[in-house]
C-alpha cells in the first residue's frame, strides 16, 4: 500500500526541511495524487522497467511510480530533498522502500557510472529552465533510455513536438526527432502545483528509435545549431559559415537534394541527416 502525497503532506514536509521553493532550481511540487496517478498511467511502466526521476522534489511522483511496481532511481540536486526522500517512502510506502535510490546529483552533467542501474524510463516533473538540454542530456548518456514522459513548460512541449513547417519548429524538435518520435500527450493545470508556476504545463511522451553512431549525431547537431541560427535567412545563406561559404553550402544542399533556397523550418531531421552525411 502506497499513501501519496496531498496539499498538506507537501507543505508539512516543506515546512520540517525549511524548503522555499525556489525559480533557480524550478521548484513547482505537485501536490495533487490524481495528476500524479494519471502522469504514471500515461508513462505505460511497469513492474519490469527501472525509470529514471529527476528532481523528485519531495516525492509525489515518486511514490505514485512505486506505487506502480517500478525501480526507481531519483536523481536530486538538493542535499536536503535528497536526504529526506528515502524516508518519505519508508514511511509511507514501507514495502516499496527497497525499490528506490537516490543519487544526489546534476541531472545535467549526471553520467551512466553514477547511476546503481540501467534505467529504461524517464519520468519526470522537469524544471522548466533545464527541460530539453536535460533530456537530450540523457538520451545521449544512457541507452539504455527507450522512453519518457516529461511534464514541462506549454510552450516547451509545444517546441518538443513540433513537426516541420511549424513556426515553432525549431532546434529542440529536430535534435529530439534524432532520437525518436515525440507527441504532447496532456495538459496539466496550474492549480495541481505549490507553489502556483506563473505557466502552462505540458506532458510529452517519446521513444527512442534506432539512431545512428554518436560522431554522426554530432555532426548532425552542429549543422542544426547553424541552420536555425539565422531563421528567416535560406539555408544557402544561413550555412555559409557552417560549409565554408554560401557558394559551398548550395552545392551540398544540391547534392543532397535540398532546394538551397529552403529554410531550416522546413527540413526534417531524415533531410538534416542526409546533408550531414554530403559534407
Amino acid at each position: 500500500m502506497v499513501e501519496l502525497l496531498g496539499p498538506a503532506e507537501i507543505r508539512g514536509l516543506a515546512a520540517e526541511l525549511d524548503v522555499r521553493p525556489t525559480k533557480k532550481l524550478g521548484q513547482n511540487f505537485v501536490h495533487d495524487p490524481n495528476t500524479v496517478r494519471r502522469i504514471v498511467e500515461l508513462a505505460h511502466v511497469g513492474p519490469d522497467d527501472v525509470v529514471l526521476e529527476v528532481g523528485p522534489g519531495l516525492g509525489s511522483l515518486t511514490l505514485g511510480l512505486l506505487a506502480a511496481g517500478v525501480r526507481v532511481v531519483a536523481v536530486e540536486i538538493d542535499p536536503k530533498l535528497a536526504e529526506r526522500l528515502p524516508k518519505t517512502v519508508a514511511e509511507r510506502a514501507p514495502d516499496a522502500a527497497g525499490r528506490l535510490d537516490v543519487v544526489e546529483a546534476d541531472a545535467m552533467r549526471v553520467a551512466k557510472g553514477d547511476l546503481p542501474a540501467e534505467p529504461t524510463s524517464l519520468v519526470a516533473n522537469l524544471p522548466y529552465n533545464v527541460a530539453v538540454p536535460v533530456v537530450l542530456h540523457l538520451l545521449a548518456e544512457l541507452p539504455s533510455l527507450r522512453s519518457g514522459l516529461v511534464m514541462v513548460q506549454t510552450e516547451v512541449a509545444d517546441r518538443m513536438a513540433a513537426g516541420p513547417g511549424s513556426r515553432i519548429y525549431g532546434v529542440p524538435s529536430v535534435k529530439l526527432a534524432w532520437y525518436g518520435p515525440a507527441r504532447k500527450v496532456a495538459a496539466v493545470p496550474r492549480s495541481v502545483f505549490w507553489p502556483v508556476p506563473n505557466v502552462d504545463s505540458a506532458l510529452v511522451a517519446f521513444e527512442r528509435g534506432d539512431v545512428p553512431a554518436s560522431e554522426d549525431r554530432d555532426r548532425l547537431f552542429g549543422l542544426v545549431d547553424a541552420a536555425f541560427s539565422q531563421r528567416r535567412k535560406t539555408l544557402r545563406a544561413a550555412l555559409a559559415g557552417w560549409a565554408g561559404s554560401a557558394e559551398r553550402a548550395g552545392e551540398l544542399l544540391v547534392a543532397a537534394g535540398i532546394d538551397p533556397k529552403t529554410r531550416g523550418e522546413q527540413l526534417d531531421v531524415h533531410a538534416f541527416a542526409r546533408l550531414a552525411a554530403v559534407r
